[in-house]
This record gives C-alpha cells, sequence and structure tokens, in this order.
C-alpha cells in the first residue's frame, strides 16, 4: 500500500517564509539579464527590471495569501473531513455528533458517506474516507486498519408487526430461523455475512425470499410480510412497522469500531472529529442515553 494517498479532510504546516534576504546578482545571472542600473552610487530599475516588479509583487503577494490559507485550515477554520458510517449508525448514532462538530468547527466541512462496513473499508484504504465506523471482526483479506471498538450491538430478529411470532417464546434461537425464507442485505454489508455465518453455525443454510437491498429497502420488504431479517436492535425500535425479537444467549451482537489507515495518521480535522465522537459515547454513557440495544465496547 502506498504511504500517501489523496485525503478528503485538509490541513497542512505553512509553508516556510522566502528568505528576508534576496540575492540581485543570483536573479540576474540566472535569468540572463540586469535588473538594476548602478551608476555612481545610485540604483534603479532597468527595464527588465520594470517588468519583473509587478510580477514579483504578485508572487509575495500570493504567497502571503497561502500561507494565510494554509494557517487557517491548520487552525480548523476552514477545510473538510470525510466520515464513513453504515446506515443504521447514521440515523442512529451520528445526528448528535455532526451536530456537536459543527458547533465547535464551523468552517470544517463534514461529508457522511453512507455503505456497508465492507464497502467502507475499501474506501478507507484508497484515501476515500478520513475516518468510518466499521465493524470488527475485519474479513482476512481487509487491508491494514487501525480499529478502537466504541460500542457492542445487539441483533434482533425482525417480522412484520402483524405476522405470527417466530417462536412461542420472548426469545429465539438461531435454529428458529431454518426453514424460514429471509429478507437479506446486498453483498458488502456485514450483517449478511453475520446472519449467514450464524445459520450456517448453528447447521443450516439459509433461504432468501428477496436479497439485495439496502436497510431501509429491507426494513420495508420486512414491514411488507416477506419475511424476517436480522437487524441492529436500534433500528428495529423506530419502525412501528416490525417486531423486534431478541436471540436468546449468548445472542448476537456486533462490535462498533472507529477505524483509519494504520500507515497515515488522520489530519487534524478527522482527529478532532474522534474526539467529539468519543466524547459523546462517554457523556452518552454516563447520561444513559446511547441508542437502544447499544452499550460501551470499553
Amino acid at each position: 500500500m502506498p504511504s500517501h494517498t489523496p485525503r478528503c479532510a485538509t490541513g497542512a504546516s505553512p509553508p516556510r517564509q522566502p528568505g528576508s534576504k534576496a540575492n540581485p546578482g543570483a536573479l540576474e545571472r540566472e535569468l540572463g539579464a540586469e535588473l538594476f542600473s548602478r551608476a555612481r552610487g545610485n540604483i534603479a530599475l532597468t527595464d527588465a527590471g520594470e517588468a519583473l516588479l509587478p510580477l514579483a509583487r504578485r508572487i509575495l503577494a500570493d504567497t502571503e495569501t497561502a500561507a494565510q490559507e494554509v494557517q487557517e485550515l491548520v487552525q480548523l477554520r476552514r477545510g473538510r473531513v470525510c466520515l464513513g458510517a453504515t446506515p443504521n449508525l447514521c440515523t442512529g448514532l451520528l445526528p448528535d455528533v455532526p451536530r456537536d462538530y459543527h458547533r465547535q468547527y464551523p468552517g470544517i466541512q463534514l461529508i457522511i458517506e453512507e455503505g456497508g462496513s465492507r464497502d467502507l473499508v475499501r474506501e478507507l484504504a484508497t484515501g476515500s474516507l478520513d475516518l468510518a465506523l466499521i465493524v470488527l471482526p475485519l474479513q482476512s483479506h481487509d487491508p491494514a486498519l487501525a480499529a478502537t471498538p466504541l460500542l457492542h450491538e445487539d441483533l434482533v430478529a425482525v417480522t412484520a408487526a402483524d405476522a405470527p411470532p417466530l417462536a412461542g417464546t420472548a426469545q429465539i434461537q438461531v435454529e428458529d430461523l431454518r426453514d424460514r425464507p429471509l429478507v437479506m442485505f446486498r453483498r458488502g454489508y456485514d450483517l449478511r455475512e453475520l446472519t449467514v455465518n450464524a445459520c450456517r453455525a448453528a447447521g443450516f443454510e439459509p433461504t432468501f425470499s428477496v436479497e439485495g437491498g439496502e436497510m431501509d429497502a429491507v426494513l420495508g420488504f420486512v414491514e411488507a410480510g416477506l419475511g424476517p431479517a436480522v437487524l441492529p436492535g436500534m433500528v428495529a425500535e423506530r419502525r412501528p412497522g416490525v417486531r423486534a425479537t431478541p436471540f436468546a444467549p449468548p445472542g448476537m451482537q456486533r462490535t462498533i469500531a472507529l477505524a483509519h489507515r494504520k500507515d497515515a495518521e488522520p489530519p487534524r480535522a478527522a482527529r478532532e472529529l474522534r474526539r467529539v465522537l468519543m466524547e459523546y459515547i462517554g457523556q452518552a454513557t454516563e447520561t444513559g442515553s446511547l441508542p437502544p440495544g447499544t452499550r460501551p465496547a470499553t
């Protein structure tokens, strides 16, 4: 993996200012023309010097402007940062985080990219994202990432609110999904891999009534009675048209982590976003206001 790729968040050290002492003789030799007339102790611009003067002034002005603009980026007055997140986290966790970040850094543009966890990992690898909320564990073929676990999230089986219960008890086993065609996410969603692997571990290959959807599509298909799906508890809580049934212990969970590439520290704007997110989770943990079905990973 290359050590440097373009990044969405901008920020850099200001350029080194030119030395205050110029060497007119060296410049004249380089240009091949005299810039100054030196007669009897008086120094005046030649025609070549007069022609160069406006350009030299413009270069100095542009250098000062560039230094000021870069300094604004360094001080987080301008710039942008790109954060990837799964759709359920965009609606269940992130709305408060951009608000807090914007209050502290109103000049920074925050770009949110929705996608499945594996899709987000690929975008991190190419430098299209500065940070991403992904699901652990990573697949063996995923690129080297530094990931900080944030939350453990319970998964539930979701059916239409008016559909018969999946089992005669308040909790179900993965085995209860046998012979029930599932509503399934498209490839690239970690929930697809989690569900399929859990079914195989229980001794059966799942079948699908419909597959290939995003989060909203999957919820709509479930509400239409096309079959159950395995979803995060925080998503089910917000949909009155579905019934959520928890899995019996040990249950089904996933771990949400904040990731970036190992070979490059995120720019300052992204590091500040990481700080705001961590502070939000800490405060939500203390006040008991984390989304339903989640708990801190530390």
